[in-house]
């Protein structure tokens, strides 16, 4: 039995992960003690955090000397990175995929004994939708609208609700699965 790819990526409710300039700070006025510790509980989960070369350098330059709580899982968890061009990660423990995506996932999934956890950014998670690789998605949607920009989502697809949860500050988390 293969490991599930689950994607986890914050967005609007009209569904933009970041506007058209790559700007997601919209996101983090929303994030509250009771989304942080739902969020470290599903991190923990993850036998592997997979993610592309951009997001992997923004990630690596904060979660080291970060003390909020989903710190512990992003440091001791394992990385595969999907990059041709990285060649010496710093954060570790990480491994870097230059082979072919759906490729390298598939032998991932059969390899992992626990669920494969791809964070953005968005053109990665787009890859991985696209190719139809996303088992579950796991969605924190954030109230605000932008009108425009960029989704982790542009190809249409069938999902099954199988989980929802309302936090105070009115993040909404979704989860779903490919039907």
């Amino acid at each position: 039995m293969s490991a599930k790819l689950v994607l986890k990526m914050r967005q609007s409710i009209d569904g933009f992960v970041c506007n058209s300039h790559g700007d997601e700070s919209f996101l983090f006025s929303h994030i509250d003690a009771e989304a942080l510790e739902w969020e470290t509980k599903h991190l923990w989960q993850a036998g592997l955090h997979l993610m592309g070369r951009n997001l992997y350098h923004t990630m690596a330059a904060y979660w080291p000397t970060s003390d909020l709580p989903p710190a512990a899982p992003m440091n001791q968890i394992p990385k595969v990175i999907f990059s041709t061009t990285l060649s010496d990660p710093s954060w570790g423990p990480t491994q870097i995929a230059s082979g072919d995506l759906a490729r390298e996932i598939n032998r991932l999934k059969l390899e992992s004994k626990k669920e494969l956890l791809a964070h953005g950014g968005v053109s990665f998670a787009q890859s991985l939708s696209k190719l139809n690789l996303i088992d579950e998605y796991r969605l924190l949607i954030h109230p605000v609208a932008l009108g425009c920009g960029k989704s982790c989502i542009t190809v249409p697809l069938n999902l099954k609700l199988t989980s929802s949860h309302v936090f105070a500050s009115g993040v909404v988390a979704l989860i779903y699965a490919r039907e």
